[in-house]
This record gives structure tokens, C-alpha cells and sequence, in this order.
């Protein structure tokens, strides 16, 4: 289990980011850097008691850091696991938050950080128009993101997503910087990920690369992160879910994974629009979500992104450079990582559709879709999704 030099760098790309086998062991000396001296470990409560959290707190204890734990995180979490959050941070007298898991680990503990100086509700700080400007920007704290899945890059991320309860529909909630200060990125801390959660949380990083190479607006520098990024997946993620223990592959889809959110500042698309609620309707995981999404949303929007579907085909080596072959690939991959092919798969009932398409309508992510969407076609396309019959075009 090692990893050549090549696999190991300090990065400022958009973050300061510690990347390579072992760095873990940086956590105190990152602490210090950033100026924390009691952090709030935020997590999940599969890691709770695993000894990668435990080993950093006692770590951190050995150089007189007081760390707190907190890991009342939902798979998709909500507003009251950030408000018990905030609790816990001002019981515990924090001075900035450590974000250690997956996705919801990191969402919740930069909205933690965001939200224990603020007196308006988190979600008057929602993606929309100017509405980060609300921010009171001296109250909010600082944060470390460590990664322990290769999925969401929220590590690098200027958002949470959070689900607003009353809905229940999953936000948007956006500050420039809520981006952490310094990320560790260990590829060793995923070594332990079962193959069905490596499966869907790599669709999800694919999600990310390619819904943000085929956004509507022009940002060519986002489009070539993009484009490795997708290759990077195309190459390691069949070899993570088989051999879990490949440190090489689980490096270059963390690589990955942080690509698709540095490059997914351009936008998303109807992948995401269409996921968000069905995590927030039926608690499935996202990675999963936009996975099944994925072929349809690219056969919808291929009449408006057939010559960038072609370069990425020529980018990826596909055998013939065309949309069909993308389209051919991702469902290909799926198969191929046990990833299921529709909504029904997923538990949805068809009858559910109706209660999701109101949620479509209004998720951020629709207005990047590089073809509009009318109500008729996000309808269309949850149909097509749960029967698994891919649109035309």
C-alpha cells in the first residue's frame, strides 16, 4: 500500500490543499496553521467510532488541541442537524470546525461554520440572485475539510446542500466562503469504502465533471478540468470498486472527485436538478441518483451538446467519436460497477413522480441545463428514468 511521489503535492487550486497517502497526520500541525485551537470535529455516525476519527482527536489531544465530535449527520441532512450542530460548537466553546467524512460531513460542517455568527435563518442564504451578500461574513468560522469519500469535492466547494425540512427540498445555501481554508486529502482514509458506496459516490464526481462540461456559459478553464476529470474516472473507477485496496486508484479518483467541484463553479444541469429531489423525497444517496439520471439527461440535451459530446468522446478514446458513444459509456460503466438503470430500481414508485416535478421546477441547478426545460420535460424525463427508456432527442 504505496504511492509514489507523483501522487503527492501542496496545491492552491481554488484551496490550499495537502494531497497524498498519510497526510492525515497533518491534521494538528494544519490546525495551527489555520489558527485552531478547540476545532469541532464534524462527521457521520458510520465514522464516529471508527478509528480513522478517533486517531485524529487523539492526535490532535497529544499537541494540546481540545477537539470536540460531532456526528449527528443524516446521509442527507437538514437544517436541524446544522442547528444541532451550532448548539454543540457554542456548548463546546469551538473556534472553527473540522469537516471529516463524506459529503454530508463536509456540508454540514461549513454550514456550522457559516451559521454560528448569523441571526437570519440558513435559508435566507440560499443560491439565489445576491442573497450570500445577507451573510454577516466576521461571524462565520474556519474550516479544514478532510475527505473520506471520492464523490462530492465539497472539500472545495463554495456550497452546502442542505435539505430544508418543510419541503422537504434540498438547498442550495452558497457564500463565497464557505470554501475551507486547507483541505487534507488521504486517499488512504477511503481505502476502507465498500464497493457500492466507491460505485456511487465515483458517478457522483462523474456527475459533477461532465454536467459541468456540457453547463450553458463559456468558462474553457472549467471545461478542461472537466475533461481530465472524466478521464481520470473513465480509467480508475472500474479498478476502485474491484480492488478497493489500490491506493493508486483511490488517489486519482479523490484527484477526481475535487475536479469535478472546482470545475462545476461553471454550473450543473438537469442531472442534479432532477436528483436533488428525489434525496430529499426518498432519502436515496445522490451519488446514486444522479447516476441513474445521467444517460438520460445526456440523450435529452444531445441535440444542443452533440459537438462537445464528440470532442469528449475523441478525449476519452471511445471507439467512435460521437454522442452515442458517450451515451454508450456511461451506461457501460454502470453495468459494469453494479450501478442500477432506473428510478424503479431505486425504489420510487412511479405515482412519486408527481410529487418530485414541483421540486425540479425550482432547483437551482435546472438554469445551467445547456437545453431549457419546460415542466413537460422534466415530467418526460422522470418517465423516461423510471421506465428506463432513453428520450430521443
Amino acid at each position: 500500500m504505496t504511492m509514489g511521489p507523483d501522487l503527492r503535492g501542496n496545491w492552491n487550486y481554488p484551496t490550499a490543499i495537502r494531497f497524498g497517502a498519510g497526510r492525515i497526520a497533518e491534521l494538528a500541525e494544519a490546525c495551527g496553521v489555520v489558527g485552531l485551537k478547540r476545532p469541532l470535529l464534524v462527521s457521520d455516525p458510520g465514522l464516529k467510532e471508527s478509528a480513522m476519527v478517533q486517531n485524529a482527536i487523539a492526535a490532535n489531544a497529544k499537541t494540546g488541541l481540545s477537539t470536540g465530535l460531532f456526528a449527528n449527520v443524516r446521509p442527507n441532512p437538514t437544517g436541524q442537524n446544522v442547528d444541532d450542530g451550532v448548539a454543540a460548537y457554542r456548548a463546546g466553546g469551538h473556534d472553527g470546525v473540522i469537516g471529516f467524512g463524506g459529503g454530508s460531513a463536509l456540508d454540514v460542517g461549513k454550514a456550522i461554520a457559516l451559521m454560528i455568527g448569523q441571526r437570519r435563518p440558513i435559508w435566507d442564504f440560499e443560491d439565489r440572485e445576491d442573497w450570500w451578500r445577507r451573510v454577516d461574513e466576521a461571524g462565520m468560522a474556519p474550516v479544514i475539510a478532510v475527505p473520506t469519500t471520492s464523490g462530492t469535492g465539497a472539500e472545495v466547494g463554495r456550497v452546502s446542500v442542505i435539505t430544508d425540512e418543510r419541503g422537504p427540498t434540498k438547498k442550495l445555501i452558497f457564500h463565497p466562503r464557505l470554501m475551507p481554508r486547507l483541505v487534507i486529502a488521504d486517499p488512504e482514509l477511503t481505502l476502507g469504502l465498500p464497493a457500492h458506496l466507491t460505485a456511487a459516490t465515483g458517478m457522483d464526481a462523474l456527475a459533477h465533471n461532465l454536467e459541468a462540461y456540457c453547463a450553458r456559459g463559456f468558462h474553457p478553464m472549467a471545461d478542461g478540468v472537466a475533461l481530465e476529470g472524466m478521464r481520470l474516472i473513465k480509467t480508475w473507477l472500474p479498478v476502485a470498486v474491484r480492488d478497493g485496496a489500490s491506493i493508486e486508484a483511490r488517489a486519482y479518483m479523490m484527484v477526481a472527485s475535487t475536479m469535478g467541484a472546482t470545475a462545476f463553479q461553471k454550473g450543473l444541469g438537469a442531472i442534479h436538478a432532477l436528483s436533488h429531489p428525489v434525496g430529499s423525497l426518498f432519502d436515496v444517496h445522490h451519488g446514486l441518483t444522479n447516476a441513474v439520471f445521467m444517460p438520460y439527461v445526456l440523450a435529452f440535451n444531445r441535440p444542443v451538446i452533440g459537438e462537445k459530446l464528440t470532442a469528449l468522446a475523441r478525449y476519452l478514446d471511445l471507439a467512435s467519436p460521437s454522442p452515442e458513444a458517450v451515451i454508450a459509456w456511461t451506461l457501460a460503466l454502470r453495468k459494469e460497477i453494479g450501478v442500477p438503470h432506473t428510478l424503479a430500481e431505486l425504489g420510487v414508485p412511479e405515482a412519486g413522480i408527481d410529487r418530485l416535478l414541483p421540486l425540479a421546477e425550482i432547483d437551482q441547478a435546472r438554469d445551467g441545463n445547456p437545453r431549457p426545460l419546460s415542466r413537460d420535460d422534466l415530467k418526460a424525463l422522470f418517465v423516461a428514468a423510471w421506465r428506463g427508456e432513453l428520450p430521443r432527442g
